[in-house]
């Protein structure tokens, strides 16, 4: 049985006990991953999926995190006064071993998915939105006024300022004792036109 994956932007044609060479993944030597971009199974009764074939997986072995063969980038320019760079790549790769080629039931197989160096999973990029706190009751946007962004905001906030009410109060002397952030008299007058509705 043989199967076609896709990873890195490239497909690969494997079988079990094949070893490749893949654009880098996130694992470290020795972990068990799995490839779930699988095109094509082939054998007895060779199912063809549209894009990819659902249930399917590739379950490989990483053997290494290796580099490529040097690549070397020359360019001259006739005639332009000896105009000419050279620049070398050495292009990150993973050794994998393929160990099982799975028909069906990968989503229960609990395997590591394979990723890229720069992806993350779906729900670890979810998470930072859900993180997101609504602004406490009887607080205003502080942004609101001029010269206030969002790290500004929280500095006001973790000084204990968290409504124009409670700015438009502000004294000379009171401004004076924020250490957290520098006061500006502009905010105190916004505050207090935006205070009042």
């Amino acid at each position: 049985m043989f199967a076609v994956l896709k990873t890195g932007g490239k497909q690969y044609k494997v079988q079990a006990g094949d070893i490749l060479r893949v654009e880098k993944l996130a694992a470290d030597a020795g972990e068990t991953i799995q490839f779930n971009d699988i095109l094509m199974l082939g054998g007895d009764a060779p199912v063809v999926g549209a894009p990819f074939v659902e249930g399917a997986a590739v379950q490989a072995e990483v053997v290494d995190q290796i580099k490529g063969e040097k690549l070397i980038h020359f360019v001259k320019r006739r005639r332009k006064h000896s105009s000419k760079r050279t620049k070398g790549h050495r292009q990150k790769l993973t050794l994998v071993k393929i160990t099982e080629i799975l028909a069906s039931g990968a989503d229960k197989s609990g395997v590591k998915i394979a990723t890229g160096k720069g992806d993350a999973p779906a729900a670890t990029k979810a998470a930072p939105a859900a993180k997101a706190k609504a602004p406490a009751a009887g607080s205003d946007d502080l942004t609101q006024l001029t010269g206030v962004g969002p790290a500004a905001a929280k500095k006001l906030e973790a000084a204990g300022l968290t409504s124009f009410a409670q700015v438009a109060a502000l004294s000379a002397d009171d401004i004076a004792a924020i250490d957290a952030i520098k006061v500006k008299p502009e905010w105190v007058e916004q505050a207090k036109d935006l205070a009042k509705g």
